[in-house]
């Protein structure tokens, strides 16, 4: 299984950037998805998963605004839309994709794989 995330980039802040990852090598269709970010000398946090069946979960009410997970089944991609950007978003975003689970979806240790990364950096 291969995830590969791509869209990011420098970006100004209030700008916007669409974070895309297409999975390969297994059936898209069966997967729930995540989005997770890593800032410099910080830990992986979670930002936004999707389930195989369009529910979506974000890691605060407040950047549900900001933020905007969505899949697209028929492309096996799923995109992380972000809005008004902060210097603060500024890290490296990760897909993440696992099975069916009833464990929680904030949690990194719950998905089976793992895209590279691909790094937003956003300047004041």
């Amino acid at each position: 299984v291969q995830l590969e995330e791509s869209g990011g980039g420098l970006v100004q802040a209030e700008g916007s950037l669409r974070l895309s990852c297409v999975v390969s090598g297994t059936t898209f269709g069966l997967l729930d998805m995540g989005w997770f970010r890593q800032a410099p000398g910080l830990e992986r946090e979670f930002v936004a998963h999707v389930t195989r069946s369009g529910s979506t979960i974000y890691a605060a009410d407040s950047e549900k605004g900001r933020f905007t997970i969505s899949r697209d089944n028929a492309k096996n991609t799923v995109y992380l839309q972000v809005n008004s950007l902060k210097p603060e978003d500024t890290a490296v975003y990760y897909c993440a994709a696992r099975h069916l689970s009833v464990r929680p979806a904030s949690s990194s240790l719950t998905y089976d794989y793992w895209g590279q990364g691909t790094q937003v950096t956003v300047s004041s």
